[in-house]
């Protein structure tokens, strides 16, 4: 049985490393050699931060572990949640933490833990219907949130972007219209999604395993599955409060923090839970 647990850490360190630190450089490579926009650029590289998420959810529901999906996304949201608070607190003499804009952002955060645990409770039927409700959610809270900062941190919000595109105009200056390059990023992807398929398919079986041979309760694996997960945003978080910086550094950090901690839950609920109903509808 230790063996086995053993397994599941290798297996979700393994796709951690693989999506984390190889899809998401090479996603955002292709983006940049497309010379897209760099705000384009950032979407793109905050969705991949949600892959391992969206790839163990996948797993659990194809192995008909709806349950362990469920908690997987519980305990990933309740560990970004302390992480939000954490940034709360080390940056607590940063007056933008009393903006509106935050405290709305917070509830939202708040709303995003409280969701998938009534499910459960609830016993709610998981099926094409409730993946769609899950997903106009997502739009409705994404657009409570872009109205949010647009009304109370416009100022902060462009302050954010305009030092993104700085960097952005950079890093693009060796890469725009490289075809080679293309070409050669596309054949890593195809490998990265080899790579992918091979260790999915083991941590697949070690799930079952657990569950089933060592009568390990679906909600232990989700919640070890979750925090595995959320080991790349530990690493940034801690990475983030790290050094000097200034009163307006500050403020910038708290806002981009807060908000990619956001983003994050808002994908784990409403996309990765969609994708993962859909999926075993479709087994089914």
């Amino acid at each position: 049985m230790f063996i086995e647990f053993i397994k599941l850490a290798i297996y979700i360190i393994l796709i951690i490393i693989i999506s984390k630190y190889m899809l998401v450089k090479l996603l955002r490579n292709i983006a940049e050699t497309l010379n897209l926009k760099a705000k384009t650029v950032g979407n793109i590289a905050g969705f991949a931060t949600s892959i391992p998420e969206l790839f163990t959810v996948t797993l659990a529901s194809i192995s008909g572990l709806a349950s362990t999906s469920l908690y997987n996304i519980i305990s990933s949201n309740v560990i970004n949640l302390i992480q939000y608070l954490a940034t709360v607190v080390i940056n607590k003499n940063t007056k933008v933490l009393k903006n509106k804009a935050l405290i709305i952002d917070l509830v939202i955060v708040l709303i995003t833990i409280a969701i998938p645990l009534y499910m459960i409770n609830a016993n709610v039927k998981l099926g094409v219907p409730f993946a769609i409700f899950l997903v106009i959610l997502f739009l409705f809270f994404y657009k409570i949130n872009s109205n949010a900062h647009k009304l109370y941190l416009e100022k902060y919000d462009k302050e954010i972007e305009e030092e993104f595109e700085l960097e952005y105009e950079k890093e693009i200056k060796n890469k725009k219209n490289n075809k080679l390059l293309i070409v050669k990023y596309l054949i890593y992807l195809i490998i990265i999604g080899i790579l992918l398929y091979f260790v999915g398919d083991k941590l697949s079986n070690n799930l079952e395993n657990l569950c089933y041979i060592f009568n390990v309760p679906e909600y232990i694996i989700g919640i070890i599955l979750g925090f595995g997960t959320s080991i790349p945003e530990l690493i940034t978080f801690f990475e983030a409060q790290r050094g000097e910086k200034n009163k307006e550094e500050e403020k910038l950090g708290v806002i981009e923090a807060t908000n990619n901690l956001l983003m994050s839950n808002m994908l784990n609920l409403f996309i990765i839970q969609a994708i993962g109903i859909l999926l075993i509808s479709i087994i089914k």
